[in-house]
């Protein structure tokens, strides 16, 4: 507005007009506050579907241990809301995916972000194609996660509140996890991102940490979330809300730490027996609980974070013939282009200090350390098995160089993933506003 308008304006209507500018901004202030809403839904199948710990027949059960759930945690902030989903199934197809978003028009399609744990313990949600022509997977089941899904999103909007937020990256000690192919190689770090509601109890807790969770398998003949379900069960009971794990880069072989020390299979390839019991299941899973709750405990809370989230389409060819059948031959009728590629969705998403970056698939570890190096902000956390959900994600120099990872090969889209991965998210990392620093932390 022009100042020489305020001339002809009475002196008592210029005051009451920036009295009424004043109250206009402030209440934009407050609107624009964090929210979070979070909320779960049972997806145990009844009666219990067989297993699936990856491709090939799925294997009968005969009990359950936990209950597999759909946890959802919605953020807001202004006109910026954004949606994390845990399913606790081995993957879920962006194809899936999409089914959810739809029945969520409060939240554009582009802000939901959908993960799974990858229990090699939970049926099939690929529907694989199989010998017989037929496939492994139960489509009225998958259906019915996609709705089960969808009311826990809405349902975490509907328990919208305001929120502040404690946000924590370090290193989760204890036997939890280590590298099947090389024990030491793996991620140790931890990132916790937790809202506390204005009664200064956490409305939810959501854990990142890079691990297969696969205690028990799909061998053993029982339907489990696996670790995930003590972990977030013991959040739960020890802190209050609502508990999430979104997993990271865990392929290659980053896997539950069940090893029985003491009874080598093969002592010069330093290959042990596992124990895969329930117990372990407890074990391992309370003490992600422990960790995250002592990691979070004593950061600084940050009072009005900032929210943003954006996503791209990243086009990936597809090599190998077994996933290529998979895609063609799916009754889900996966998208797919001419040429031979699909495109999968990468979420970039800043939450205060913290900075998400999500995979569509298996990560191998080498890529998820050089993709933290490289994003912004204070505290660096990948969603694996995200949006999509297509086999492992390896760089050229390790694609089929050796035979340890002859199988992580077989079941990549191909060669080239990894780098166009790697090449195509960074462009995304640089292009996109950088996180609240550490200073604004309150």
């Amino acid at each position: 507005m022009r100042r020489d308008v305020f001339r002809t304006i009475p002196a008592r209507h210029v005051l009451a007009l920036s009295a009424a500018l004043l109250l206009g901004l402030a209440t934009s202030q407050a609107e624009g506050g964090m929210q979070v809403g979070a909320a779960t839904r049972n997806i145990t199948p009844n009666p219990l579907l067989p297993v699936s710990g990856g491709m090939g027949t799925p294997n009968p059960v005969k009990e359950k241990r936990g209950e597999l759930t759909a946890r959802a945690m919605v953020f807001r902030n202004g006109d910026v809301s954004v949606a994390v989903v845990q399913l606790d199934l081995l993957g879920f197809p962006g194809v899936l995916c999409d089914r959810i978003r739809a029945k969520v028009p409060r939240i554009p399609a582009k802000n939901i972000l959908i993960g799974s744990t990858h229990t090699h313990s939970a049926p099939d949600c690929y529907a694989f194609p199989d010998p017989k022509n037929g496939h492994t997977g139960d489509l009225k089941y998958m259906q019915s996660v996609c709705d089960k899904a969808a009311e826990a999103v809405n349902a975490a909007i509907n328990g919208l509140q305001d929120v502040t937020l404690k946000i924590a990256t370090g290193e989760a000690k204890g036997k939890i996890a280590y590298n099947y192919y090389a024990p030491d190689l793996y991620d140790r770090r931890m990132s916790v991102i937790q809202a506390i509601g204005k009664n200064g109890k956490p409305v939810a807790t959501m854990v990142n940490y890079a691990i297969h969770p696969e205690v028990l398998g799909n061998n053993v003949g029982i339907c489990s979330p696996d670790l995930i379900g003590p972990l977030c069960d013991k959040l739960e009971a020890d802190a209050g809300g609502v508990a999430l794990f979104m997993n990271g880069a865990q392929g290659g072989m980053i896997t539950a730490d069940n090893r029985d020390l003491s009874t080598p299979r093969d002592a010069q390839r330093g290959v042990w027996n596992d124990s895969r019991r329930w117990e372990e299941c407890i074990r391992i899973g309370q003490l992600m609980a422990s960790e995250a709750q002592r990691l979070v405990k004593d950061v600084p809370v940050q009072a009005n974070p900032s929210l943003f989230c954006d996503a791209i389409e990243v086009k990936f060819p597809v090599e190998s013939p077994l996933m290529w059948a998979v895609i063609l031959l799916s009754p889900l009728k996966y998208p797919h282009n001419d040429d031979h590629t699909i495109n999968a969705r990468v979420n970039l998403v800043n939450i205060g200090n913290a900075q998400i970056l999500t995979i569509p698939g298996e990560a191998l570890p080498n890529i998820g350390f050089y993709l933290k190096r490289k994003m912004k902000g204070n505290h660096h956390l990948l969603f694996g098995l995200t949006n999509e959900a297509f086999g492992y994600i390896l760089t050229k120099v390790d694609f089929k160089s050796f035979p340890r990872y002859d199988y992580v090969s077989r079941t990549s889209l191909g060669e080239m993933t990894g780098e166009i991965l790697i090449e195509k998210s960074l462009e995304f990392v640089n292009k996109s506003p950088v996180p609240d620093s550490e200073s604004e932390a309150k």
